[in-house]
């Protein structure tokens, strides 16, 4: 069993410590979780895929949500991939981003993939350290939900920058939440920001901005742990449409482009801290 303050072991493996996989051509490397389903974690991630290919970056995006793979659809991409002895080619969606999910692998989109833990983290290394990412300036991975043995040998062996939340105002969000910051601040992976989904809605009518799931949260969790609120992104019928038709790099939205902009700031504050951490003499952290 996992237990905090035991970072870099697998769990029923005592002594046996995990290896760190070479970053290569990969800039930052963050992670987009939350503990558990429900909060739009996977849109999220998506989201933050475009915006940041719109600001011209070359981005990646990894579905390590193995069993539960949504991200093909929101970009509208099928498979099978490819391997031409260079590694495994990710897809690519319209807007350039580079793609891989289990959906790829699977001929229909409703057929399950019934694996057990250790074949799910077994691929999820693959699709990091076996495809042909090239160069990108961020790799998103979208995050299973829970605090087990997948995302325990990810915060272990993928070379993260660090990692982004998605939570909603609800307080059981807000609970679960807290379980996968626990989780990735006992591995010493640098908490990136919170991102409030679902925070609010416009009465098509009236225009009044409407709060279904209660007040916002976000703020007091960022401050609980001094992290902060990447911002809040609004119940918009737009993401799901367009999610649904495979064309959510359509969207865009003043509250989605300020979210970019806030991951960015925190990447740069977090690196920052990290380079004023260096030893004189010494070596800086790895990635």
């Amino acid at each position: 069993m996992y237990m905090a303050g035991t970072p870099g072991r697998r769990p029923g493996t005592p002594g046996s410590p995990l290896q760190r996989l070479p970053k290569g051509q990969l800039g930052a490397v963050i992670a987009v979780g939350s503990g558990k389903g429900g909060v739009g974690k996977s849109s999220v991630a998506a989201l933050l895929a475009c915006e940041l290919a719109r600001q011209g970056k070359r981005v990646g995006l990894l579905d390590a949500d193995i069993t539960g793979p949504s991200i093909p659809k929101l970009l509208g991409l099928k498979g099978p991939l490819s391997d031409h002895g260079e590694g495994i080619e990710p897809a690519h969606s319209p807007g350039g981003i580079s793609v891989v999910s289990s959906q790829f692998l699977v001929e229909e989109s409703s057929t399950p993939v019934i694996w057990r833990g250790p074949l799910v983290t077994r691929l999820i290394m693959q699709f990091f350290g076996g495809v042909n990412w090239g160069a990108l300036d961020f790799l998103l991975l979208d995050m299973p939900p829970g605090t087990s043995d997948v995302p325990l040998t990810v915060f272990q062996t993928v070379p993260l920058d660090g990692m982004v939340f998605v939570s909603t105002p609800q307080e059981l969000s807000g609970l679960i939440v807290r379980k996968a910051m626990n989780m990735a601040r006992d591995l010493h992976i640098p908490l990136l920001g919170i991102v409030e989904n679902m925070a609010s809605v416009v009465c098509p009518k009236c225009g009044e901005v409407l709060r279904p799931f209660g007040p916002e949260r976000g703020s007091a969790l960022a401050e609980e742990y001094d992290t902060r609120l990447l911002g809040e992104l609004p119940i918009d019928p737009r993401i799901s449409e367009l999610g649904d038709a495979g064309r959510l790099e359509e969207y865009t939205g003043e509250a989605l482009t300020q979210v970019g902009e806030a991951l960015l700031r925190s990447l740069q504050e977090i690196r920052g801290r990290q380079l004023t951490m260096v030893p004189p003499g010494g070596s800086p952290p790895d990635g």
